[in-house]
């Protein structure tokens, strides 16, 4: 048991580091454009079809590659900010590539769910569109948004464990090499089990965060 911890425990500061960091840019870079994409749509506080259109291509088109082809196609972009194209910090790029249109979609979602009535009475009483976007838009979406997030770093937690497949390292990494590779399976249901329960406690975490938002 000893080995295995050896083994499996460094990788777990690695994996972490990628979920959180990819967590972090997918969201400063999905929520902007979550909000474009809900002000310029049709009947938006902005419409803007050419910019709608254009996003919503663009998005579209990001979410269709699968994420093992994905990291392939984004190595030159990985090497070209990070310096080189595989490792820890190196996968962050494209894990921030992947979970960015899948957080502006959610944002969207959860923005057209917001109550057209207090939009509207926000309009009605000289509220700009920055205002709206802050003051209504954001507070009463909140707690899907929590959600939102909570479900963006378990589909990360996924996507890194295959990024370490291809070499950028953490948990994926050692189930590969390990588990896989020399068929130490012992190793391979460690990692299995520690992506397990990093993936319950932020469920547990996020859903906590949500339902405290709810109640206020």
């Amino acid at each position: 048991m000893e080995r295995i911890w050896e083994i499996v425990s460094p990788a777990i500061p690695e994996t972490l580091y990628m979920v959180f960091f990819s967590a972090f840019l997918s969201l400063l870079l999905g929520l902007p454009l979550g909000i474009i994409l809900t002000l310029t749509r049709e009947k938006g506080l902005a419409e803007n079809r050419t910019i709608y259109g254009i996003l919503d291509w663009i998005i579209n088109i990001l979410r269709s590659f699968p994420f093992v082809i994905l990291i392939l196609v984004v190595f030159p972009l990985s090497r070209f900010i990070v310096g080189k194209s595989i490792g820890t910090t190196a996968s962050i790029v494209p894990l921030t590539v992947a979970a960015t249109p899948f957080v502006a979609r959610l944002m969207e979602g959860y923005f057209l769910e917001v109550d057209r009535g207090v939009i509207e009475a926000a309009k009605a009483m000289g509220s700009t569109n920055g205002q709206i976007v802050w003051k209504v838009l954001i507070p009463e979406a909140l707690p899907s948004i929590v959600g939102g997030i909570t479900m963006t770093i378990i589909n990360i937690i996924g996507y890194s464990a295959m990024a370490g497949i291809l070499g950028g390292g953490g948990l994926g990494d050692v189930a590969s090499r390990y588990g896989y590779q020399r068929n130490q399976l012992d190793i391979l249901w460690a990692s299995v089990l520690v992506i397990i329960v990093i993936v319950q406690i932020v469920q547990f975490i996020g859903n906590k965060w949500a339902k405290a938002l709810n109640k206020k």
